[in-house]
């Protein structure tokens, strides 16, 4: 298949050209034209690229726009969602020839470089007889996921319906005589839930011409990154081989998908596999065919923008950053997306109902991720948190659906939605005390009660000053993972931003997300476990600060919480009479914590920075968090 690359049969003309004609002293000056060719080339790329953005931004794009609040209106609502990595990889469940295979279950075929034709040795075993899409969708919905996306053709490029565009699909290689994604779309209509599919646009490792497989086509952008993640850019002669994959799978299928099962969203991934101007080409052909389809953010992006309807942050979060307009993360259960029957590091439903409860205080959606089993079953360990989250959420559905992100600051014992003249006080850390802060809160609190209380009993409410109110609750929280305190109040939410600091019982958390950055050049880590950290730290005119307040006379344990760097620096930790300088810990294997002294503070507002005295080597630390521990 190597013949479609034009680019490199002419290499070999200009190499025989040189060797057989030329002297060897014109060499170098035909290394100048060969140069010059490729530069040609990388600027007619870049060219392609903004051609096709001014297109869409002047025209149709810019014209699909305008319907955007209605299209997107239902996914607003919806807040929660179920994602189903589903597939011939299901069946070896992380498993090859007697080995395990680490990461991603999904991945099998690239990890263990499978031929098309070994692949579909595997799918003549694929029959999950147990498959019941009834099941699926009210397991979804039991856990309030109101939309559901499946994945219909991942990166191993093979389609989960009867396609037409290609035989590499369920029907034409499984024993499986049924169409899973008809039966799940009706299924879904039926019980209300929204319904979409996940189709791998990019890459396409069964395909002779798509981006991904270098084992056996030698293609670009995959393991071996020949011509590296932007290889349109550096081999813009390699190209006319993924437009050909675009033309004559990808965007049929899409459209395929479309007119088949009517879906109310499509969501792609890996846009930095093609160049931007195929990636507008698949939007335009999608908005073409149904223009009230919702389409996420890693279909077409590029520095200058996003042309999807919404954002999508990093996969597997722990923490989120503030983020405007309308966005979405992706945890999944374990670590792997796909079913893998070794991998059982299943993060507790606790996890997720706070999860879903901060997505919710910023602002954004969670599509949280499960792996069927290759017979079509669930996972009992999935199934346990979904069972767990349905009942939390039955408890507490209004404090997560019809709301928004709040004004109020980042409180220490957890986090706040609000709805008008309603705030949500999400409990994930109980006073010790009984008595709840709510700081920067300036409205008159009209009525605050538990909302798994039914009779809405009053919990006493106490101003402090103008901006802070105490209430009193009951010793012990009435849910473990979440309790949600309600809060009537008078009006618009008026509040002052400035963060309150817990003086007793929780210890209090600045997130690297959450910091002011002072200076250029600084990056953040995607989010995931032990991820949420801010890197790019490499000048020591860069710092970060928080600003926050204290009520009552408070003494602290202040801990730093980063990853290491190769090469150690210095920086200081400076909040109250505390200057400490401290050494940046070389080792590199893991998360570290280290102690930078006590301080006593009085009350009033506050500001703790960590500021670079020296940096030795190319980055001062990944700094995650600064813990502030309450102490006697």
């Amino acid at each position: 298949m190597i013949c479609y690359r034009k680019g490199s049969l002419n290499q070999v003309r200009r190499l025989l050209l040189v060797t057989i004609l030329l002297p060897a002293f014109h060499l170098l000056s035909f290394a100048q034209v060969a140069g010059d060719e490729d530069k040609n080339m990388f600027n007619q790329a870049k060219e392609r690229d903004q051609i096709a953005m001014n297109e869409a931004r002047e025209g149709w794009w810019s014209e699909s726009m305008k319907t955007h609040d209605q299209r997107i209106q239902w996914w607003r609502d919806a807040k929660f969602g179920m994602f189903v990595h589903w597939g011939i990889y299901s069946s070896p469940a992380g498993e090859w020839k007697g080995k395990v295979v680490q990461g991603y279950a999904e991945h099998l075929m690239r990890k263990e470089k499978l031929s098309r034709a070994e692949y579909i040795e595997l799918a003549h075993q694929f029959n999950p007889v147990k498959f019941n899409a009834e099941e699926w969708i009210l397991n979804a919905k039991k856990a309030g996921m109101n939309y559901f996306i499946i994945t219909a053709k991942h990166h191993d490029g093979f389609a989960l319906w009867d396609s037409k565009v290609s035989d590499f699909d369920i029907k034409d290689q499984t024993p499986f005589s049924r169409d899973p994604l008809a039966e799940l779309a009706a299924a879904a209509k039926k019980h209300g839930v929204n319904f979409g599919f996940y189709y791998s646009h990019a890459f396409d490792w069964e395909h002779p011409d798509a981006p991904g497989n270098d084992w056996e086509y030698q293609n670009p952008g995959g393991d071996k990154l020949l011509g590296g993640a932007t290889w349109f850019d550096n081999h813009p002669e390699w190209l006319p081989k993924a437009v050909k994959y675009v033309d004559e799978k990808a965007i049929p299928q899409i459209k395929e998908l479309i007119r088949n099962y009517h879906p109310d969203i499509l969501w792609f991934d890996t846009p930095h596999k093609l160049p931007l101007s195929e990636n507008i080409r698949i939007l335009k052909a999608i908005r073409e065919t149904d223009p009230k389809i919702v389409v996420n953010g890693r279909l077409a992006r590029s520095a200058s923008g996003n042309f999807g309807d919404y954002i999508n942050t990093g996969d597997r979060p722990a923490e989120f950053r503030s983020t405007d307009g309308d966005w979405e993360a992706i945890p999944t259960t374990n670590e792997s997306y796909g079913y893998s029957k070794h991998d059982n590091s299943h993060k507790s439903a606790k996890f997720f109902i706070q999860l879903l409860a901060k997505a919710s205080s910023r602002g954004g959606n969670l599509l949280t991720n499960i792996g069927p089993k290759g017979d079509g079953s669930l996972d009992k360990k999935d199934k346990r948190i979904l069972d767990s989250i349905s009942s939390w959420i039955s408890r507490y559905p209004e404090s997560i659906y019809g709301t928004n992100r709040t004004a109020l600051p980042i409180p220490a014992w957890g986090v706040v939605t609000e709805k008008p003249n309603k705030l949500y006080l999400h409990v994930f850390n109980w006073p010790v005390d009984g008595r709840l802060l709510v700081g920067g809160l300036k409205n008159k609190v009209t009525k605050a009660y538990l909302l798994a209380d039914r009779t809405q009993k009053s919990l006493p409410a106490k101003r402090l000053g103008e901006a802070d109110i105490t209430i009193k609750v009951p010793m012990k929280s009435p849910d473990a993972a979440d309790a949600v305190v309600v809060l009537e109040i008078d009006g618009p939410t008026q509040a002052e931003p400035v963060r309150r600091l817990s003086s007793k019982g929780i210890t209090n958390r600045l997130l690297a997300f959450d910091a002011d950055l002072h200076g250029n050049g600084f990056g953040f880590g995607d989010g995931k476990t032990n991820r949420y950290f801010v890197d790019g730290w490499k000048s020591t005119d860069q710092y970060l600060s928080w600003k926050f307040k204290i009520l009552e006379p408070a003494r602290y344990k202040l801990i730093v919480k980063y990853l290491g760097a190769a090469s150690a620096g210095s920086y200081e930790v400076s909040v109250g009479r505390l200057k400490k300088e401290l050494t940046v810990s070389a080792k590199n294997d893991g998360v570290i914590s280290q102690e930078a002294g006590r301080i006593s503070l009085q009350p009033g507002k506050h500001e703790l920075t960590i500021k670079p005295i020296s940096i030795k080597g190319g980055e001062l630390m990944k700094l995650l968090e600064v813990q502030l521990v309450p102490v006697n």
